[in-house]
């Protein structure tokens, strides 16, 4: 069974990898085998990750900063992970944020562009560039980051919401695009207690356990498990598929 799940000789590329989410599946593909590219904003944040993790796992990890809302920039992250590695076996479409704002008619024209441009365009362009030469290449899986609010939002989330809608739509059109050499298959997170969570206030954290059904929100470990799956030969006959990770909050009516 561990073979289902070796990523030896293969190349990552992960949005968002310097921190939360995108670190511990930069971390878990290392301990499986592969070399990663982990790309943001944050310079110095890449930097020590990449180190960390590098010097734990022995593997090549390369960080990349760059800002996935700019079409060119997400241009030169593609360039860049082949130049460095010759090829991209996983990308993942991690990178995302959701800033708040008091009432619908206080989101500006910039704001509403930057959240759908970091969610939603970003992860267009690099599927779109990199998934063809995975095509070309003949193998490659893409995994998007949606998020529970794609099918239930908020008011508190309406942008968020509807690109995260939108990755959910594109998961299944690159899917067919890109088929049958690439498989393309989204994660839509829900609660998870990462450095965002710190910020949450204590009433909006009992909130949460009451209305998931496994009665807590996700440990950052636990998106391990389905990552290596789309990642890896385990999921070969997995594509076009959203992944609930959301410890049954989806399901529960009026919750998102």
């Amino acid at each position: 069974m561990n073979d289902l799940f070796d990523l030896r000789g293969r190349v990552a590329l992960i949005t968002g990898g310097g921190r939360g989410l995108g670190r511990v599946m930069a971390e878990a593909f290392a301990d499986h085998g592969a070399d990663v590219m982990i790309a943001s904003r944050k310079a110095e944040t890449l930097e020590t990750a990449a180190r960390e993790i590098s010097e734990r796992t022995g593997r090549r990890i390369v960080p990349f900063v760059c800002h996935v809302g700019d079409w060119r920039q997400v241009d030169g992250l593609a360039d860049a992970a082949y130049e460095e590695f010759g090829r991209v076996d996983i990308l993942v479409n991690n990178a995302g944020m959701s800033p708040l704002y008091p009432s619908p008619a206080t989101v500006s024209e910039e704001l509403w562009h930057k959240v759908m441009d970091v969610n939603l365009t970003g992860p267009w362009r690099l599927s779109a560039v990199v998934g063809e030469r995975m095509k070309a290449a003949g193998c490659g899986s893409i995994i998007n980051l949606s998020s529970t609010a794609s099918l239930r939002p908020g008011p508190q989330e309406m942008p968020y919401g509807a690109a995260k809608a939108g990755i959910n739509n594109l998961t299944a059109s690159f899917a067919q695009a890109l088929a049958p050499e690439v498989r393309v298959n989204c994660i839509m997170p829900g609660p998870f207690g990462t450095d965002i969570s710190d910020a949450w206030s204590e009433e909006m954290q009992e909130r949460l356990e009451r209305i998931i059904p496994l009665g807590r929100i996700g440990d950052p470990s636990e998106i391990i498990g389905p990552a290596l799956l789309l990642a890896s030969d385990a999921g070969s006959y997995v594509t076009g598929a959203v992944l609930r990770l959301d410890g049954g909050m989806s399901g529960v009516a009026g919750n998102g």
